[in-house]
């Protein structure tokens, strides 16, 4: 499986992932959400370590790097939960859907060439993920200052990447289930303290715990999926392919719950995918 398929299905799940958030954001708070979402998955990923029955002891740079995966992770996940709670859709997405910027960037740094036409196809990606959001967006309604939401939002981007291209360099020199497992874990933990010092509640209640437990499942497949990619060529195309989360959630709200699309929508779909289609080539 190359690292561009590999993005795609991360992008596919969390595609899913957010389309359940619509349900249960009306009445769980962001911390409960996300914490159940963690231990799931972190359940799921000692489940698959433990099935694969490799114990062998992890060198002490991938754990540092399976570390730093979670606490960005987690970061960017709290800024983007908060940006887009803070709105509006048209400034967020755009600065969210940048972080493959920041990804291919990275690799350029490693070593990495990347071609002009490469980078055109990127730009695609963010342009076409941008303009489907965009178009989501409530006009109508009255948003709170614009400075720190650009700041969340910036962070969610920065977030992303830096976790995703730690999590592909610690697969280089470990188990990516391991490693995956190790930066929930963090994840985890770094929550939990956040819960405590804030005394917010991390207990989602039974009425959204099933929709909760299949958005674990499907957010540790997404992770999962881009940090196996570390190991295979142009690592960096799977987070490139994963952003493209935003645009499938909408085309899934249009297909599953009826929701509209507007024909520049439309474009920004076929927008994004010519520019995933030109990186499969």
């Amino acid at each position: 499986m190359s690292a561009l398929t590999l993005g795609l299905l991360a992008a596919l799940c969390w595609g899913v992932h957010d389309l359940s958030v619509r349900y249960v954001s009306r009445t769980v708070n962001v911390i409960a959400s996300l914490m159940t979402v963690l231990v799931i998955g972190a359940v799921l990923q000692f489940c698959l370590v433990a099935a694969k029955g490799d114990f062998a002891p992890i060198p002490g740079r991938a754990i540092s790097f399976a570390m730093a995966t979670g606490g960005f992770y987690l970061l960017a996940g709290l800024s983007m939960y908060e940006a887009f709670h803070r709105g509006p859709v048209r400034l967020v997405a755009p600065l969210v859907a940048s972080y493959p910027v920041l990804s291919v960037s990275a690799a350029i740094w490693r070593g990495t060439t990347i071609s002009a036409w490469h980078w055109l196809a990127v730009a695609a990606i963010g342009i076409g993920v941008s303009i489907v959001a965009v178009r989501s967006d409530d006009t109508t309604t009255t948003y709170p200052a614009f400075g720190p939401t650009i700041v969340l939002s910036l962070l969610a981007a920065v977030g992303f990447a830096a976790a995703f291209a730690l999590g592909q360099y610690a697969t280089e020199i470990s188990d990516e289930y391991t490693v995956s497992l190790i930066g929930r874990l963090t994840a985890i933990l770094a929550l939990a303290v956040i819960a405590f010092v804030s005394r917010s509640s991390v207990w989602p209640g039974m009425q959204a715990l099933p929709l909760l437990c299949l958005m674990g499942l499907l957010d540790a497949i997404a992770i999962l999926s881009v940090v196996a990619a570390g190991g295979l060529p142009n690592a960096q195309y799977a987070s490139v392919a994963a952003s493209v989360f935003g645009l499938l959630t909408v085309v899934l709200a249009w297909a599953v719950l009826r929701e509209s699309m507007a024909p520049s929508q439309w474009l920004g779909c076929i927008i994004a995918f010519a520019g995933i289609g030109y990186l499969a080539l």
